[in-house]
């Protein structure tokens, strides 16, 4: 087994042991990057080594050249232990945070103060002296974020949102919340753990007021988060939006410095998900998704004085006095619609930024999600729109992908021209202030991630890396196979000699909607390669449904996870041992995954024994109705509409097929896949007599970030592996 020893002076530690130590070799590199609105400071968090989890808060001087630490939580606390609410635990569960310390912060355009939660206490530091004083507050803190001239904050707590000077002075509720379902400021289950939203409140550009979510989790039914390794506790109530069951009532405020409110009207009933928001010095925007998700509207909410508001408004607009929303864009989809991050949003001269989907490249399944202005598709066919980072003067900064394997990050300019930031094959994003622009990028080659500052155009520096290196660099062979065009990467023993022997393969997908495993960057395989050097063929396949193809290649599996998910890794295991027919063994052949590769594993021995001998699913999805509204509506409809799609994508009723091996790995604490998925799936089997194991983690939730847990749980599924591939 490979090892490797860290810094600290501990004995040495095996990889796995040291892969769930250094995050998956992510400490230590710098995180949560913005720039100051003149550029002259790039601020940034970053642990202080490779192995510890505190992350601190820094400046780097552009002009200098130089960085310094301002903030060291352990100063603050004086090293004593972090205590977390019970909200600021889920919040970070959604987030999937398993970091400590400074994990973000929020920062004024001109950089002259930063504030940061810690512990449930609210801390600001003057950026220029570093210079940081804890503030007077009520109640837990939660998502503390300063207003753009630099002299309030606002914060949740006991789901009330508060306001309090920047000096510490004035801290009051804006808005309480009337009963203990209800909760401003913070955004709903479904946002955050589905809609990539995570703020539930946004400051105006003057600082004098502020656009808030109000959230009633009333009609969302109560089930128990149990902890069966401690009887004398009792379980945690938590409400969770099955598909096919109510979701909290959302509805958007705008909330004055006095605490005067006036709820922001829609459609609320045709448009029930709050999707985006954003409020700029050009105006408001936001975006609203029908339950099914088939429909959108674009709305710009005109914050008015009653008096100002006109006496009659046109078709296009919604609300009452003093609120007037106008649809300034609406959108329909026969699958659903797709949601950018960062879009949409305003130009600084006021012009409507959002996506456009061009399902019409000359081939079929090919389409482009392109950035449009005011309705019309800027950016060029076949480049990718990914996200949008941050809109200038004279663009937007986002990240793309011309190749599904690479992403790059551009300035893409009102007029569709498109000026390249990033170089060469890898991994790339950043953030922009003024004349400088912070790249972060990684390659195939290298397992280290490089963020490089540069102002008018030239380096002037790079923001260091104090991560753990990796022990070794993943052997990866990416490959195209299939008529599908998969993309696939290969990962082999580091001292396996070509010809030499067959081996054993282990499937290693997610091979769902929203992640991408084969990508161009080196730490992204540095488990496969260790795995890999057990004596296995790796394969990381991303299928259809999987990002980075376009629209149309995800809309592949509307209605069908099972059958077209799973007809891909097979399509790519066939094509890898076509091209390598000396190296793979397909009698043997074993898959793994988390989540929905999880799902995807189960599965696959479920349904293609002839194919899969063994596989390990992690927290598995195993009934599609015991998963949320918002993800699972959006793929396979309503199951009081569609039961048949449902009954079809589940593993339940596919019990009495298992004859193959097959490790059931769950989270007794799993709040997102709740463990009910995986003791269904293993009452069934056990009713069907099929052997199988399960492998409960305690305390554990859909995050195994323990390092002594996820080192073993690492080791326990290779030996599983290893003894039922023979």
């Amino acid at each position: 087994m490979n090892s490797t020893s860290v810094d600290d002076g501990a004995a040495r530690d095996t990889f796995p042991r040291l892969f769930a130590r250094t995050q998956r070799f992510t400490l230590g590199v710098p995180r949560n990057i913005t720039v100051t609105s003149d550029g002259s400071t790039v601020l940034f968090v970053r642990a202080a080594s490779g192995i510890d989890r505190t992350g601190c808060l820094w400046a780097f001087d552009v002009e200098a050249g130089t960085e310094r630490l301002l903030v060291d939580p352990r100063e603050l606390t004086g090293g004593s232990a972090e205590e977390l609410s019970a909200a600021e635990r889920a919040r970070r569960e959604r987030a999937r945070e398993s970091a400590a310390g400074i994990v973000a912060y929020s920062a004024d355009p001109a950089g002259t103060v930063a504030v940061f939660a810690l512990s449930g206490s609210l801390w600001a530091c003057r950026v220029a002296t570093g210079e940081t004083h804890c503030l007077s507050t009520q109640g837990s803190v939660i998502d503390p974020r300063v207003d753009p001239t630099g002299r309030r904050v606002a914060y949740a707590s006991d789901g009330a949102l508060r306001v309090v000077g920047v000096d510490g002075a004035g801290d009051r509720a804006l808005v309480e919340p009337e009963s203990d379902t209800v909760v401003w400021g913070q955004a709903e289950f479904a946002a955050a753990e589905e809609m990539d939203r995570a703020r539930g409140f946004w400051w105006a550009p003057d600082g004098a007021s502020l656009v808030v979510e109000r959230y009633d989790e009333a009609p969302v039914r109560v089930w128990y988060i149990a902890d069966p390794a401690h009887p004398d506790r009792e379980p945690a109530p938590h409400r969770y939006p099955a598909a096919g069951t109510a979701n909290a009532d959302v509805t958007l405020w705008h909330v004055a410095l006095d605490g005067e409110r006036r709820e922001i009207p829609w459609d609320v009933d045709g448009f029930p998900y709050l999707a985006r928001v954003s409020w700029s010095t050009a105006g408001s925007v936001l975006q609203v998704l029908s339950r099914d998700q088939r429909r959108a509207q674009i709305l710009r909410p005109h914050l008015l004085d009653a008096a100002d508001v006109p006496a009659e408004n046109d078709g296009a607009a919604q609300g009452e006095p003093g609120q007037v929303c106008e649809i300034v864009g609406q959108r329909t989809d026969a699958a659903w619609i797709d949601l950018v991050p960062g879009l949409p949003a305003l130009a600084l001269d006021g012009r409507l930024l959002s996506d456009l989907t061009d399902m019409a490249d000359g081939e079929p399944g090919v389409s482009t999600r392109r950035l449009a202005v005011d309705g019309v598709a800027v950016s060029p066919p076949g480049l990718q729109l990914l996200a949008v980072l941050d809109v200038v003067d004279s663009g937007v900064l986002a990240t793309v992908s011309a190749d599904p394997v690479e992403q790059q990050l551009v300035l893409i300019g009102y007029d569709g021209t498109v000026r390249e930031l990033s170089s060469g094959p890898g991994v790339h994003s950043g953030a922009i202030g003024g004349e400088t622009v912070v790249i972060a990028g990684s390659r195939l080659d290298d397992a280290a991630t490089t963020i490089t500052v540069s102002s008018r155009g030239t380096p002037v520096g790079e923001l260091r890396s104090l991560a753990e290196p990796a022990p070794f660099t993943p052997r990866v062979t990416m490959l195209t196979v299939g008529e599908r065009d998969l993309r696939v990467a290969l990962v082999l023993p580091r001292g396996h000699q070509s010809g030499s022997v067959r081996l054993p393969v282990i499937m290693a997908p997610y091979g769902g909607p929203h992640a991408q495993l084969v990508r161009a960057s080196g730490r992204l395989f540095l488990q496969a390669q260790w795995l890999a050097d057990q004596g296995f063929a790796v394969i990381v396949a991303d299928g259809r449904g999987t990002p980075a193809r376009g629209p149309a290649w995800e809309r592949e599996i509307r209605n069908d996870f099972a059958s077209v998910t799973l007809a891909d890794q097979v399509d790519a295991l066939a094509g890898v041992a076509e091209r390598y027919p000396d190296e793979i063994d397909t009698a043997r052949v074993g898959i793994m995954g988390w989540s929905y590769g999880g799902y995807l594993a189960a599965l696959a021995v479920l349904d293609r024994p002839d194919v899969f001998h063994a596989a390990v699913a992690g927290a598995p999805v195993t009934d599609w109705t015991l998963y949320d509204t918002c993800y699972t509506e959006r793929y396979l409809g309503d199951p009081g509409d569609q039961p048949e799609v449902y009954r079809r994508n589940s593993l339940i009723d596919r019990a009495p097929a298992l004859t193959r091996p097959l490790m059931l790995i769950h989270g007794l604490a799993d709040d997102n896949v709740v463990v009910a998925h995986t003791l269904r799936l293993s009452a069934a089997l056990l009713a069907a007599g099929k052997p199988h194991q399960v492998l409960p983690l305690t305390g554990m939730t859909h995050m195994a970030s323990d390092e002594v847990v996820a080192e073993n749980l690492l080791l326990a599924q290779v030996d599983f592996l290893r003894r039922a591939l023979g």
